[in-house]
């Protein structure tokens, strides 16, 4: 099992180092900041002159020649004089120590083979026998503006990969090349799944005909699930007062939300970011008793949220993004049976995409900033204790993740493997103790009395468009029948077999079967071509045999050749197929 901490110390370890090397190698270098990241680890730098890739080699070999000296990390703690003092040359660790004075934080340098950093900790203890030497390399050159803010200068970004072991790394190396062949923002326009306008805007992507049959699919095939275990549906706007928002905490603790705008009243209004305050009006606008709980509030709708341009990335990362968003309503002794139902709910729907290894991500509160959260210290033990006993009981592996809470309360953060190896963090469960006390909601229960819910916030495909961008290179474009945009071709050889073929075409369309006819008068590997390359999963080939014996030839994207078959028999293995989800 990957121990997580080490690895993490193994890239923070390579951070510190990569400064070192780059600021003897680069005198006058200014290095910002470099934290471990997924795959290995990054150092920002301010430089007097550009460097490329192809400075990489000499950089990664003085590396190498520094860790030989580098046997011990030794802390020290310092004032935020001594701390600016030493970093008198470099606005921006000036810039941090300044910031972390002001919010009362601990200010400690490491030092390692004379090379000293302001940093919080994390390394391992003697990197000159520790550090695997074969298992990181620099990677990449990349700009970043200093702390993501457009405002602020652009620095030179280096990345590094970096592994516990060589084969860790090699295999990361043959993954990430499969990745770029899967890679959405390629697949999705050659399909013609989706598109981006520069006139329209970024992160807000645009689906063709072929995309908008993905959504609905996904949409309708989540819809019936979560109708079998009892949600219901409702509809709200897409802006509101921005009272709404101040009464939810998030105008004041949330910094994605939209420009504030006013209509012609000059009330103030804002786009909805978030759907939660909005049902939580709803469920205020009727009473309740403890025998209608848990009440399941289930909507698709897209919110907006006001992402950095740099941060947005193809269908992963969006301005406009659609949740299949619901809260559960509960009484206090239901909590731990929801949580169970809804885990199933969700393993349920990702057994049908073939995603059946998990890791679930408990995300805390910051122990040490607990202003930024609502609610007593009570509730956030309660809540959180619910939640780790939850996913014990489900029995899958997890880590907690201190500070990555939501301001009103804890969650549970459920990443899946896809086809390749990779996790993606798709499903959100929080349990929320402090909007209900908020927005002051209640039921009547068997005592006559008020009594206060909790809710359950949760998102099974977390964001639709999210979902369909990991789907599309889980399946390298190639999706299952049931999901397919188009999902069979019907392909007559010549000009004299397009009658026959015309019937066969017209059957499936009239029993719901996404068909094209291709009767184009090119020949027939091309045709076939194009079928293969649009990914589609079945095609039919007609042509004298086929009429002769009043049959088709089917072939097939995964198995071939499928012989010939009756339209009757034909039939009869989509519909099996797609309602089986297969």
């Amino acid at each position: 099992m990957i121990n997580l901490e080490k690895v993490h110390n193994i890239r923070h370890t390579l951070a510190h180092l990569l400064a070192a090397s780059v600021r003897e190698i680069y005198p006058g270098a200014k290095n910002a900041i470099g934290p471990s990241v997924d795959d290995g680890f990054y150092q920002d730098f301010d430089l007097l002159k550009p460097i490329s890739s192809e400075d990489l080699p000499k950089i990664e070999k003085k590396m190498h020649e520094l860790l030989k000296a580098w046997d011990v990390f030794k802390k020290e703690e310092v004032s935020p004089e001594e701390a600016k003092k030493e970093f008198a040359w470099n606005e921006y660790k000036t810039e941090l120590i300044e910031e972390f004075a002001k919010e009362g934080k601990n200010l400690t340098f490491y030092t390692s083979g004379g090379f000293v950093d302001l940093c919080k900790g994390g390394h391992l203890e003697n990197p000159s026998k520790e550090l695997p030497v074969d298992a990181f390399r620099l990677d990449r050159v990349a700009g970043a503006y200093w702390r993501g803010d457009e405002k602020n200068k652009m620095l030179t970004r280096i990345y590094g990969l970096a592994f516990e072991t060589k084969i860790e790394l090699d295999a990361y190396i043959i993954q990430r090349e499969e990745a770029k062949k899967r890679d959405h923002k390629k697949l999705g326009p050659e399909l013609g799944l989706f598109a981006f306008s520069n006139l329209v805007g970024p992160g807000l992507p645009m689906f063709l005909p072929k995309g908008g049959v993905l959504i609905r699919e996904l949409e309708e095939f989540v819809r019936n699930e979560k109708i079998k275990r009892g949600y219901s549906f409702v509809r709200i706007p897409h802006i509101a007062k921005t009272a709404l928002y101040d009464k939810s905490g998030h105008l004041g603790k949330y910094d994605a939300m939209m420009p504030i705008m006013k209509d012609q009243e000059g009330m103030e209004m804002v786009l909805k970011a978030m759907n939660c305050p909005h049902h939580f009006e709803l469920y205020n606008s009727y009473p309740h008793t403890y025998k209608e709980l848990p009440l399941r509030f289930a909507e698709t709708t897209t919110v907006y949220r006001n992402e950095k341009s740099g941060e947005l990335a193809g269908l992963l990362r969006v301005k406009a993004l659609t949740q299949d968003d619901t809260h559960h309503f509960v009484r206090h002794d239901q909590i731990e049976s929801e949580i169970e139902m809804i885990l199933d709910l969700m393993d349920s729907i990702y057994k049908v995409f073939g995603f059946s290894e998990f890791l679930v991500q408990i995300s805390v509160r910051d122990q040490e900033n607990k202003e930024k959260y609502f609610g007593s210290d009570e509730l956030w033990e309660k809540s959180e204790k619910i939640l780790i006993e939850g996913v014990k009981k489900w029995g899958k592996p997890y880590v907690i993740e201190q500070g990555e809470a939501a301001f009103y309360g804890p969650k549970i953060d459920i990443m899946v493997k896809d086809a390749i190896g990779r996790m993606w963090q798709l499903t959100t469960v929080q349990l929320d103790f402090n909007q209900p006390e908020n927005f002051d909601m209640s039921y009547i229960g068997s005592d006559g009395q008020k009594h206060r819910p909790a809710v359950l916030h949760a998102a099974i495909l977390g964001s639709v468009e999210r979902f369909l961008g990991v789907l599309i290179e889980h399946y390298a474009g190639a999706f299952p029948l049931w999901l397919s945009p188009v999902q069979v071709k019907v392909i007559p050889v010549r000009t004299n077999h397009n009658e026959y073929a015309k019937k066969v075409f017209e059957m499936l369309k009239e029993n719901n079967i996404r068909t094209e006819f291709d009767d184009a008068d090119t020949n027939l590997g091309g045709k076939v071509r194009d079928a293969k390359n649009n990914k589609i999963p079945y095609w039919i080939v007609i042509g004298d045999k086929e009429i002769e014996a009043n049959k088709v030839t089917l072939e097939s994207r995964d198995n071939g050749n499928l012989g010939q078959i009756s339209q009757e028999d034909l039939l009869y293995k989509f519909s099996e197929e797609i309602k089986n989800k297969k």
